[in-house]
């Protein structure tokens, strides 16, 4: 049994080596080397018979794992719309394991339960939905969207007199999952979970940038419900929403939005206009640990009808679970034993504020139209429009492009991934990090160019 000296001396040595990491990060290389990677293997072996030391432990984690982990928190990682973690944010998150609360009940941790009763509503009026919606904290934008999508299925199959959650899908009528072309494979994940049936959705044709194209939106009735999108994975577009939701709700649909990253515009005065009528939605799904830059795992679902959530989600009668008048947590989420995701959103958005939390996102697609710029003047094509903060770079045919994308992540300087859109290779830069800086961007500007040149010989054609 650990003493208290060892708890303490154990919980001082992780804080100190998690801060000689956080110190190093903007200066080490953004990948894992081979021989790091490679090195992993030593932690594994045949299960341990006797005990361990915890300093030890911490010790053979820091220096076997540390080095082969990817520095997503630094300001030089532009993959898979990826936050660094704000200082309040990381701090707070550590805080929260030492509390070790389950927040899934509030009995079980009052702390936990109001600090994200507190941090939803904050939420909600950051991105304009409407007063009234109700929201829960989850894993991330996949565990939202099928939340939303479950109170979705509960709602549409409830109006034609069918109770899922007591009566199940068999026989029940038919849900019909109407998504855009560019819809994220998640968002397809949820539908295939939820029983709806992928081979079943209807896709509707998209534009050039990935927008769902209003004007081809099927004729539908019975129960159905629309998928839209708030900043396409690669291009960082969005929906018409507001169009979308007109047309649906005239035949009864739902409609949801996929916002993991782009709902975060609404905190922009300047790119407010890219969210425009998304508050007529019925469901929004969005993450934390992108723009809101909060530690994994974090996101966060609001439906406008409360009951219909609470439907999806409410965990049935239990003796031991004593219930009471107020709001718990897990009637609206997927879990019941849950860590408390409150605590580290309350304290980023105290911390922030409003003008905090625009700064990051401004500042972020700022970011992304110097390196389009940059790259369109070296003699390479950009091929999406830049309104937020996602880039699609063609470095001229396919393979040349996959092998540059290669070539970054093995040089470690920065950190991009590649993609494939409307059939042709790209390389993909996210800017969603508050760590990155104008050094940031011209060290991984020249990375980017310089590799690639050695790859063509020249630059490309201008765009």
């Amino acid at each position: 049994m650990e003493g208290r000296e060892d708890v303490e001396s154990v919980l001082r040595s992780a804080a100190e080596r998690g801060i000689a990491y956080r110190r190093s990060i903007g200066s080490r290389r953004v990948s894992p080397t081979e021989d790091a990677v490679r090195a992993l293997d030593t932690l594994g072996g045949p299960v341990p018979e006797t005990p361990t030391g915890p300093i030890e432990v911490l010790r053979l984690l820091d220096e076997v794992g540390s080095p082969a982990t990817v520095a997503s928190g630094g300001g030089r990682y532009f993959g898979f719309v990826i936050g660094s973690g704000t200082p309040a944010a990381l701090a707070a998150n550590w805080l929260a394991t030492a509390w070790n609360q389950n927040a899934g009940l509030f009995v079980a941790s009052p702390a936990g339960a109001r600090l994200e009763e507190i941090a939803l509503g904050w939420m909600r009026e950051l991105l304009g939905l409407p007063e009234g919606s109700e929201g829960a904290l989850v894993t991330g934008a996949t565990m939202a969207n099928f939340t939303a999508l479950a109170a979705a299925r509960h709602a549409v199959l409830s109006r034609v007199g069918w109770d899922v959650e007591e009566q199940g899908l068999s026989g029940a009528p038919p849900v019909t999952v109407v998504v855009g072309a560019e819809a994220h494979a998640s968002l397809l994940k949820t539908v295939a979970m939820l029983g709806l049936g992928r081979g079943r959705v209807v896709r509707v044709p998209v534009d050039g940038q990935g927008r769902f194209r209003s004007e081809a939106l099927p004729s539908v009735s019975g129960p159905t419900i629309v998928c839209t999108q708030a900043g396409n994975v690669n291009t960082g577009s969005f929906d018409p929403v507001g169009e979308i939701a007109y047309q649906a709700h005239r035949h009864g649909a739902w409609v949801h939005v996929d916002g993991a990253f782009g709902l975060w515009a609404a905190v922009v005065p300047g790119l407010r206009h890219l969210v425009s009528g998304v508050d007529r939605a019925d469901s929004w799904a969005l993450d934390g640990h992108k723009w809101l830059n909060l530690p994994y795992d974090s996101g966060a679902v609001f439906v406008r009808d409360p009951a219909a959530l609470r439907s999806a989600m409410a965990i049935g009668p239990a003796a031991y679970l004593v219930g009471s008048d107020l709001r718990e947590p897990s009637h609206y989420t997927p879990e019941l034993s849950r860590r408390a995701r409150g605590v580290e959103a309350w304290a980023a958005i105290r911390a922030l504020g409003r003008s905090g939390i625009a700064d990051i996102v401004e500042r972020d697609c700022r970011h992304a139209r110097r390196l389009a710029e940059g790259l369109r003047a070296a003699g390479y094509e950009v091929l999406n429009e830049v309104e937020l903060n996602q880039v699609l770079v063609s470095f001229g045919d396919d393979a040349t492009t996959r092998q540059v994308v290669a070539d970054l992540q093995a040089d470690g300087t920065c950190w991009c991934g590649g993609t494939n859109w409307h059939g042709r290779a790209a390389m993909r830069v996210s800017v969603s990090s508050s760590a990155t800086t104008d050094e940031d961007v011209d060290l991984s500007l020249a990375a980017i160019v310089r590799l690639a040149k050695a790859r063509t010989g020249t630059p490309g054609p201008r765009a």
